[in-house]
């Protein structure tokens, strides 16, 4: 096996360790996916001390126990959020027994003020588990999380809309799917809002909404390193829809048309613009 070969393997497990997947032979499914070869489960023959399976191509494998009733201060650390995450306590794994492959990688990565090595980890997270949330949420067109909103801030969601409510449907069904729990604040827009275009967000988003009346709040658990949250892993999220009102949704004015340059006017311009730079000599 190549090194490279050899390290994205150990990639797809951490990917899928950091998605926080529900059912565990799904998640062992998901990076027989992501390898692209067979990753087998035996009962490891290394293991010492635990009597875990293990997969069998496991660079580094640290064995021992928690004690759920020991916990010890750890932090601040600076980390992916661009701040340092505040001292707090946190549960304690004893190490009994630490064994290896020959030459194992131990892969890690640099966090710090985005955008970091991890802001792009998180890019292929959202690329990767995007067919997989549409299996739960069909309606889901795109989705993005910028890297600036750090994972967790900020998702933006694209969904064709076919009944009233369905953006706030969107959003608790968000809200219920793993590490995507945390999500802070989530934007939902129609499904011809190009969710990677900031700008076109922006506009669309801010021309779209009433705030009292697309905002909506609710209580529940947070990032452990949100520092802004009124309790450690508990606090307030926010969903906005910014998408087309419906008569059915309570609103009866008519919805502007978005002003639209036809094809045959920009082909004209696209024309005057290429003879104009022949004109001056800046082709």
């Amino acid at each position: 096996m190549t090194a490279l070969a050899k390290l994205f393997r150990t990639t797809a497990f951490k990917i899928v360790a950091a998605y926080l997947l529900i059912f565990s032979l799904f998640a062992v499914g998901v990076v027989f996916y992501l390898a692209r070869h067979t990753q087998q489960l035996v009962v490891s023959q290394i293991t010492e001390t635990v009597d875990l399976e293990v997969p069998a191509s496991s660079e580094i494998v640290l064995e021992g126990y928690v004690n759920l009733d020991e916990l010890r201060t750890e932090g601040p650390f600076g980390d992916h959020t661009g701040f340092y995450s505040l001292e707090d306590l946190y549960p304690v794994f004893h190490v009994t027994c630490v064994t290896h492959r020959k030459d194992p990688i131990y892969a890690t990565t640099i966090v710090g003020k985005p955008p970091q090595e991890d802001a792009y980890m998180g890019k292929a997270v959202e690329r990767i588990f995007l067919p997989l949330m549409k299996l739960t949420i069909p309606e889901l067109v795109d989705i993005n999380l910028p890297i600036e909103g750090v994972f967790h801030n900020l998702m933006i969601v694209s969904i064709k809309k076919s009944y009233s409510g369905q953006a706030r449907k969107v959003m608790n069904a968000v809200w219920s799917l793993g590490q995507a729990m945390f999500t802070k604040c989530i934007l939902v827009v129609d499904e011809d809002v190009n969710v990677q275009d900031i700008a076109e967000v922006t506009l669309k988003v801010l021309n779209h909404i009433d705030p009292e009346r697309d905002i909506q709040f609710t209580l529940g658990p947070v990032d452990s390193l949100d520092h802004a949250s009124r309790l450690p892993n508990y606090g307030s999220k926010m969903g906005i829809d910014a998408t087309r009102k419906w008569p059915s949704e309570g609103f009866n004015r008519p919805w502007p048309d978005e002003i639209l340059m036809d094809e045959k006017t920009k082909a004209v311009v696209d024309g005057k613009w290429r003879a104009l730079a022949k004109e001056l000599g800046i082709e």
